[in-house]
């Protein structure tokens, strides 16, 4: 686990909020925990894409990752901001 990774808390806390793949087939080779950790090092560092290091998957398989999230509104809606608060 690298200095700026989620830790098992705060993956429990984002997972649940992300949306789910609705095409069946052959399981990922790498997490959506590594990818999205790569998109966090990439954000927090401004390198290039090509850049991700291997640890996090490919810099390509995170970039689609963050555009379609991006493009549907994922990331907004998984940010604490834009949750209601509990009462």
């Amino acid at each position: 686990m690298g200095r700026g990774d989620l830790t098992d808390g705060q993956w429990a806390r984002l997972e649940p909020l992300l949306p789910r793949g609705i095409k069946p087939g052959r399981p990922p080779v790498w997490t959506r925990r590594q990818l999205i950790d790569g998109i966090r090092w990439r954000t927090r560092t401004g390198a290039p894409w090509r850049d991700v290091p291997e640890r996090y998957g490919p810099w390509d398989r995170a970039y689609d990752l963050f555009r379609r999230w991006q493009r549907d509104g994922t990331w907004a809606g998984s940010s604490p901001s834009s949750r209601p608060r509990p009462t």
